[in-house]
């Protein structure tokens, strides 16, 4: 089954305790921390992260963020161990022990389903260009399910904006993906906002970052 880039194989442990270690983590990690410390300011609850890779960004988050409770998750078995690897490494309590957790089937963490309505906040960084866009709308479907009434789903990566890359660097690297996987690619900001909106999302808020980077929210739309 095609899944999200395996940073295991082009890192490497950077301790031999099996944390992993992301370049581009040290660029973006004080940009992202900006944003969520204003976005989640004042909440409370569960967060679960999509893709936490390495676990380094989940870990440094939850250090800025005490007052939620973050659920680190990963289908990459090599990933996984990274996440707990960095949380025993960081030795913080509002992290929870990563899920090896595939988006297109139910979301289970630790051992218990995640119940509708009950999350604060998703986290999803720098995934849905390095996976099939099933898995893309597998998270908004969720998202718009799994959320609290005001709950957010946060999403950082490049984008193109209405059928144009913002940037050659972008351009080059949507190349750079589907020459790897056809099914992987740098996608469109209206695409993703239709997509929210079919899943029960509204786009909040949209923050240029570093390096032509986009960190979108989205928060699903209460019932009537």
């Amino acid at each position: 089954m095609k899944t999200v880039s395996d940073f295991s194989k082009d890192i490497g442990p950077a301790e031999s305790d099996g944390r992993l270690d992301a370049p581009a983590f040290h660029r973006n990690a004080e940009p992202l921390r900006g944003v969520l410390t204003e976005v989640l300011a004042g909440r409370t609850g569960d967060v679960v992260e999509i893709g936490s890779g390495t676990g380094q960004h989940i870990v440094f988050l939850g250090a800025s963020l005490p007052d939620l409770v973050f659920w680190p998750s990963d289908p990459n078995t090599g990933h996984v161990a990274s996440v707990d690897a960095w949380r025993r490494h960081a030795q913080i309590t509002n992290v929870m022990p990563a899920t090896q957790l595939d988006v297109r089937q139910p979301w289970v963490l630790g051992d218990k389903p995640v119940a509708p309505g009950s999350l604060t906040a998703i986290l999803c960084f720098n995934v849905i260009h390095i996976a099939p866009w099933d898995v893309a709308l597998a998270v908004l479907a969720s998202a718009g399910q799994l959320l609290r009434p005001d709950g957010v789903l946060i999403l950082y990566g490049p984008y193109a904006r209405d059928g144009q890359h913002t940037a050659l660097s972008n351009a080059t690297f949507d190349q750079t993906l589907r020459a790897r996987d056809p099914e992987w690619g740098v996608r469109d900001l209206l695409d993703v906002t239709a997509a929210a909106q079919e899943a029960g999302l509204v786009r909040q808020l949209i923050f240029e970052m570093p390096a032509n980077n986009l960190t979108v929210v989205f928060q699903r739309v209460a019932a009537s």
